[in-house]
Formats: C-alpha cells, structure tokens, sequence
C-alpha cells in the first residue's frame, strides 16, 4: 500500500512538473525541452515556493526570432528541494526571467542519484538547469553548458543561499561571445552554509558583466569524489567552474 501511495505520490509531482510555462512573455524564437525523469522527487515546501522538474519556465522575458533556448535532461532517482519562503527548486530545467535572448542558451544534463536542496529564505537550488534572471543574449551569442552529475549532494542552507549543480546562472549579463563550460562530477558534495553564500559545482556563473563579440570563455571541469564547502557569512564555493562578476 505505502509503495503505491508513492508511486502516486511521484507521478503526481511529474505531472504537475513537466510543463511549459509562459508567463507574460512573448516567444518568436525556438524554444525546446527535451526530459527523461525516473523515480525523482521534486518538493517546494512554504510560500511562494517553486518546484520545475524538467520543464522550460519562462517569464517576463522575450525570445527573438533568432533566439534558441535548448535544455536536454535525464534525471533518474534524483531528490531537488527547496524548503522555506520563495525558494526554488529547478532541476534539469531551463528557467528564464526578466532577460531577452537573440542567441543560442543550450545546456545538457544527465543526473543520477543525485540530491539538490536549498533550506532557509530566498533560496534557489540548481540542477542541470539553465537558470537566467535578468540581462541578455545577443544575436552572436552562445552560452554553452554541459554537465553529468552522478551521485552528488548540493546543498545551500540559510538566507539568500544558492546551490547550482552543472548548471548556467547568468544575472544582468550581456553575451556577445562564447561562454562555454563542460564538467562531469561524480559523488561530489559542494555545500553552502550561512547567509548570502553561494554553492557552485561545474557551473558557469555569470553576473553583472559583459561578454565581448571577440570574448572566449571556456571551462573544462573533470571532478570526481571531491567535497567543496563554504561556512560563514558572504562565502562562495566554486568547484570546477566559471565565475565572471
């Protein structure tokens, strides 16, 4: 009984999960999503809460004509959850607020066995997602992500605390160039805990800068059974990543 009440329990949190959403935002370029999720659980527990397990969540944001937003996933038994007041939970999705996109946004991700989760306030928790809030992609732009996670733990727990796991988060940017991160981690745990830290683990993180016609960013990350944690206050732990501020 217990295991059919679970299975129902999940079914449920993947139908509701699987989805596109539109809000406010106007779509004249090619948007794709393409998900294979097994025996994962993706919560939201509070107010103002999100969960997205797979999906492609856009809002307030324009994709030009020439604009391509692509996010392949296969996530299997994998647990992404965000507790407390207006956190989110993304996992092997591609969320896109308050940005305009000309160029191509790709990320592809394979998660396995892997446990995503923010605890506290205003918490944001990444998994093989493309997580865009603000700025934009130009016509030449090419923001490039692909990661494999298999049995990795990452965790933000506190205030204003974000956990991103093989995963792109651009803010205020501008891309003209290539930024292109590749990383394969595997049963790593890179841990966030205090106020105002951040969690990064093979990501590329960009924020309030400018990425030339001419600029390269390239990142290649092989990481393998490695712990990467900051504890305290403002703190922020790069594992194999790129980080341009």
């Amino acid at each position: 009984m217990k295991k059919t009440l679970l299975v129902s329990a999940l079914g449920l949190v993947m139908a509701m999960s699987i989805s596109n959403g539109w809000a406010a935002s106007t779509i004249d370029g090619k948007v794709t999503n393409d998900s294979k999720v097994e025996q994962a659980a993706n919560i939201a527990i509070g107010e103002d809460n999100k969960a997205a397990l797979g999906s492609v969540s856009i809002k307030d944001s324009t994709v030009g004509k020439t604009g391509v937003i692509t996010n392949k996933s296969d996530v299997k038994q994998a647990a992404n959850i965000a507790i407390g007041k207006g956190n989110e939970a993304n996992m092997g999705s591609v969320a896109v607020k308050n940005a305009k996109v000309d160029g191509k946004l790709t990320n592809t991700s394979k998660v396995e066995q892997a446990a995503n989760i923010a605890i506290g306030e205003n918490n944001k928790a990444n998994m093989g997602s493309v997580n865009m809030d603000g700025g934009s992609i130009g016509k030449t732009g090419v923001v490039t992500n692909k990661s494999t996670v298999k049995q990795a733990a990452n965790i933000a727990i506190g205030k204003g605390n974000e956990a991103n796991m093989g995963s792109i988060n651009m803010k205020d940017s501008k891309i003209d160039g290539k930024v292109t991160n590749t990383s394969n981690v595997e049963q790593a745990a890179n841990i966030a805990i205090g106020e105002n830290n951040k969690a990064n683990m093979g990501s590329v993180d960009i924020k309030n800068s400018t990425v030339g016609k001419t600029g390269v960013i390239t990142n290649k990350s092989d990481v393998k059974q490695a712990a990467n944690i900051a504890i305290g206050k403002g703190n922020e732990a790069s594992m194999g990543s790129v980080s341009v501020e």
